[in-house]
């Protein structure tokens, strides 16, 4: 069999893959791109992009039940769940045709099946068709991503236990409904349903929820939670469950105490571990670090020619840092020496009501670190288009050095806070201080404006509050 011969193969079409393969063709590269399922990867189709189809819809669902605050009023408000989701699987199949597009268009060989390293420049391809094929290159980019962690006892089973991909398409809005585990994911899929009407129990096992968040970021979530009516749970572990006909029984201990939480179905939120399995990683130098692909600063592994991209090759499990992790390992292929990636640059962003956005280190963070601080903070009932929206409730949070003045950080809760962020990620790539985000002049009215006052805070010149 004679292999077709290219300069780069990338193993998985997600967000870090098809991206990677795009910048390649860019700099002349004849690409390969591998992909088992489909186009654009989880995020796309599983993940990002139709949870905020379904994250709007909950969101119109919750101001069809406000109207009266807006000087409206509706009758017998009601919706479709069906249609709900199949909207979401829309938006989901017109991006993947997009991404599809894209790669035509930049002229990249696309090979559906499963793909794994077959020697030094080798990947053997194992095609739905039952065809196999192999490619020659002297650079592999893996990009394989993740998928659900599984609890013992706990996996999903697509019909009382859930993973995320049953919760996007479940066939009937569940009436009770137990979350376990309160990531992004985790409480993105609470707050959705709990805003078209399911009662919701959200478990965590930390002791706060969202706890990769600054601390107070936390803490206000929760309790906009509560007020909404979803009930949790921290330092909370689920001792088993049990399966009836219809409903699930999860057995939660939780200070001292043990209590039975009966919901129709469960969300199982509890993390994910890469796929690495049958990559043909043995015999060659790629090491694993908790299941974990290590890669150096450049996406490089430990085996020549052979780099590795997003969520395969660790934390942060994002889509964004997937894509710039794909540019980085390309460009380093075609000897153009890009900067290495600061994962304090990349912001993490979650969805649910209210968003949260944060990109940098904490309070906590900075102060282990050893910094000296100030911070900053701005609530939007002081902003004027937060209220003019009625939606007055969050805050914005800065953390500076002391003596520097570098913005260490920076942490916001409330409307479209994950619109603003990037603003921070900009600060912080340009190696900001306070000096210069002061002289920013922020539009008004916007909503961003609580950015600006949060760093005044932080340097005793706040105006609004």
């Amino acid at each position: 069999m004679m292999a077709e011969q290219f300069d780069l193969v990338v193993v998985g079409g997600g967000p870090g893959g098809y991206v990677a393969a795009i910048r390649g063709a860019q700099l002349k590269m004849k690409v390969a791109l591998v992909e088992r399922e489909h186009l654009g990867g989880v995020c796309l189709n599983w993940g990002c992009i139709p949870t905020k189809a379904l994250l709007r819809a909950s969101e119109i669902n919750h101001l069809l039940h406000s109207l009266d605050a807006y000087g409206f009023a509706a009758d017998n408000v009601r919706f479709d769940f069906q249609k709900v989701v199949k909207r979401s699987r829309a938006v989901a199949g017109q991006l993947s045709g997009g991404v599809k597009h894209l790669l035509k268009k930049n002229k990249v060989t696309v090979f559906d099946g499963t793909a794994k390293l077959a020697g030094p420049g080798k990947v053997a391809v194992a095609g739905k068709d039952g065809k196999a094929t192999e490619l020659q290159a002297k650079n592999v980019i893996l990009a394989t991503g993740a998928r659900a962690r599984a609890l013992p006892g706990m996996e999903p089973d697509g019909r009382l236990i859930w993973s995320y991909r049953e919760a996007m398409v479940p066939e009937a809005m569940p009436r009770k409904l137990v979350v376990v585990g309160s990531g992004a994911i985790g409480s993105e899929f609470a707050s959705f349903y709990l805003n078209m009407g399911a009662e919701v129990t959200l478990i965590e096992v930390m002791d706060r929820i969202l706890p990769v968040e600054d601390a107070e970021i936390s803490t206000f979530v929760r309790k906009a939670f509560e007020k909404q009516g979803m009930k949790v749970l921290t330092g909370a572990r689920v001792q088993g469950v049990r399966k009836g006909a219809d409903t699930i029984t999860a057995i939660v201990e939780a200070g001292g105490k043990v209590q039975e939480i009966v919901a129709d179905r469960m969300i199982s939120a509890v993390g994910i571990v890469a796929n690495t399995e049958n990559l043909g990683l043995e015999g060659t130098k790629v090491q694993l670090n908790r299941g974990n692909v290590v890669i150096d600063s450049m996406c490089r592994t430990g085996e020549a020619g052979v780099y590795a991209i997003g969520d395969v090759a660790g934390a942060p499990w994002l889509a964004h840092k997937a894509s710039h992790e794909g540019i980085i390992a390309v460009e380093h292929i075609a000897g153009l020496h890009p900067h290495a990636m600061d994962v304090l640059n990349i912001p993490g962003c979650t969805y649910c009501r209210p968003q949260v956005a944060s990109v940098g280190l904490t309070e906590a963070k900075a102060k282990e670190a050893g910094h000296e601080v100030r911070v900053g903070r701005f609530p939007f009932i002081g902003n004027g288009k937060a209220i003019a929206m009625g939606e007055p409730e969050g805050f914005v949070k800065t953390v500076f050095d002391s003596k520097t003045g570098e913005l260490l950080g920076a942490h916001m809760v409330g409307p479209e806070v994950t619109e603003m962020i990037q603003g921070y990620g900009i600060a912080r790539t340009l190696e900001s201080t306070e000096a210069e985000l002061m002289h920013t002049v922020f539009p008004h009215p916007t909503v961003s404006e609580a950015m600006h006052e949060a760093v005044l805070d932080a340097y005793g010149r706040v105006i609004h509050i």
